[in-house]
């Protein structure tokens, strides 16, 4: 997967939004907003091809998580980005 280009992540008080200029085929009428977490993996994973795998790897060395808990968040939070549109595979 990866982050489709011209999305950029933007701090809104303590989360973090993505806007995106010319993109048409994203649905901005809802707001798609991030944790300092979610932010982490984005600024991580923008501009490259990304696995799952890498995201929950992403999240061990940075936070006292299990490896089990990271993969299963970090599929989570895959879908929930590509249900918003915002990954091209």
């Amino acid at each position: 997967m990866r982050i489709l280009d011209g999305l950029v992540l933007r701090p809104l008080g303590r989360e973090f939004i993505v806007t995106g200029d010319g993109l048409s085929r994203i649905d901005f009428s809802k707001v798609v907003s991030m944790n300092a977490t979610a932010a982490y993996l984005w600024k991580e994973l923008q501009g490259r091809d990304f696995t799952v795998e890498e995201m929950a790897g992403l999240l061990t060395a940075r936070y006292d998580v299990s490896e089990q808990a990271a993969r299963a968040d970090a599929a989570k939070l895959m879908d929930s980005w590509a249900k918003a549109g915002l990954l091209a595979e």
